[in-house]
């Protein structure tokens, strides 16, 4: 069974908490507006934007013990073929030895920020065109950065980027790889509009399936350790159909896709290429060994299986407690046929709809 407004109790459990968002976007406006304002890096900062799943409105709430978190990229006017990585990165030392003292670290490709509640990654970029900067200095554009609970399936994501695509889709930013001691590409507007179209053309169901099986990956299935956050985002929107009636049937046919296509490469233990969005020479799955990825296809294929009972199963109860096998305890618990019998608790129904396109 669908289930409907289990799974809009479900997903109101798993997704971040008002106060978690609230504190999120505190943090990283206050680093964004630092940045900006500061004579110790306003020369050299050319403006800044969200990415990562929290601007994709694709996260899911954290553990207790972890810490929400958030990326800014930093555009700057720092010239890659003049600046190492190292380099670059240590232009930012001033400022977080200023304001975010005994609270840093250098990464790889950032700087970690970690507050008291969350964690700031301020991930830098190099120099882009003239095109580019205007885009990213618009203010269509920063408007779109902030933090909305969209509740349609065209957000202004969308409209922003599709009529800029002629200034972005072919350029890629330029990021500092400090372990790689190299200039590496990303593209952090391709993710967000693939993300933004693609919730669309699903009905909005699309981000939903991606924090479910998020979840699902964090609570019942956390090994192998990889892949996790992008890369098994990415995964999903690969096998995601468009054509999804509700966020239990993108949970079924995303899951069965997986099985079905990379079966080939988990029986020889070889992990499958996946192009990233805007640079498709990088591919998402590098982290991922070829064991690690035969255990994650294992995991999936078992999941497939238990969602299509639920999926297809007539009974509440009996579906709903295969849909808690499958994503834990949040998941709500159906009433049992004895409660419904002797005037306990009215079970839920399918008649409310989970509301499309809520980016939240």
């Amino acid at each position: 069974m669908e289930l409907t407004t289990y799974f809009k109790d479900f997903l109101n459990s798993i997704r971040l908490t008002e106060a978690q968002r609230n504190e999120l976007k505190h943090g990283h406006e206050t680093l964004r507006d630092r940045l900006s304002s500061d004579p110790l890096t306003k020369d050299f900062i050319i403006t800044t934007f969200l990415q990562g799943s929290y601007r994709r409105h694709t996260a899911v709430r954290p553990k207790s013990d972890d810490l929400g978190d958030v990326d800014v990229v930093v555009v700057t006017n720092l010239d890659k073929e003049k600046l190492t990585p190292e380099q670059a990165m240590k232009k930012f030392i001033p400022f977080v030895e200023k304001y975010y003292k005994d609270k840093y670290e250098f990464q790889s490709r950032s700087i970690g920020i970690k507050m008291s509640t969350i964690k700031l990654d301020l991930v830098p970029t190099s120099l882009p065109s003239e095109g580019y900067q205007e885009l990213l200095r618009g203010s269509r554009f920063q408007k779109s950065s902030l933090d909305e609970s969209y509740e349609t399936v065209a957000p202004s994501d969308y409209i922003v980027l599709n009529e800029s695509a002629n200034v972005w889709q072919d350029e890629p930013l330029w990021i500092p790889d400090r372990d790689l001691k190299k200039w590496e590409t990303t593209h952090p507007l391709a993710q967000i509009f693939w993300t933004t179209e693609k919730n669309s053309n699903t009905s909005g169901h699309y981000v939903n399936v991606v924090k479910c099986l998020k979840w699902w990956r964090r609570v019942t299935s956390p090994k192998p350790k990889y892949p996790k956050s992008y890369p098994l985002e990415h995964l999903i929107g690969q096998s995601c159909p468009d054509i999804v009636k509700s966020v239990a049937d993108g949970i079924v046919k995303t899951l069965e896709d997986i099985s079905a296509r990379y079966l080939a490469y988990a029986q020889a233990k070889k992990t499958p290429f996946l192009p990233d969005h805007g640079v498709p020479s990088h591919d998402v799955f590098a982290r991922v060994t070829g064991e690690d990825f035969a255990e994650f296809h294992t995991n999936i294929v078992e999941a497939s299986i238990i969602a299509r009972k639920a999926f297809e199963s007539t009974d509440v109860k009996e579906s709903a407690d295969l849909w808690r096998e499958l994503f834990g305890s949040k998941f709500p618990e159906a009433p049992d046929s004895n409660s419904q019998k002797t005037g306990g608790f009215s079970p839920r129904t399918d008649v409310s709809e989970l509301q499309p396109g809520r980016f939240a």
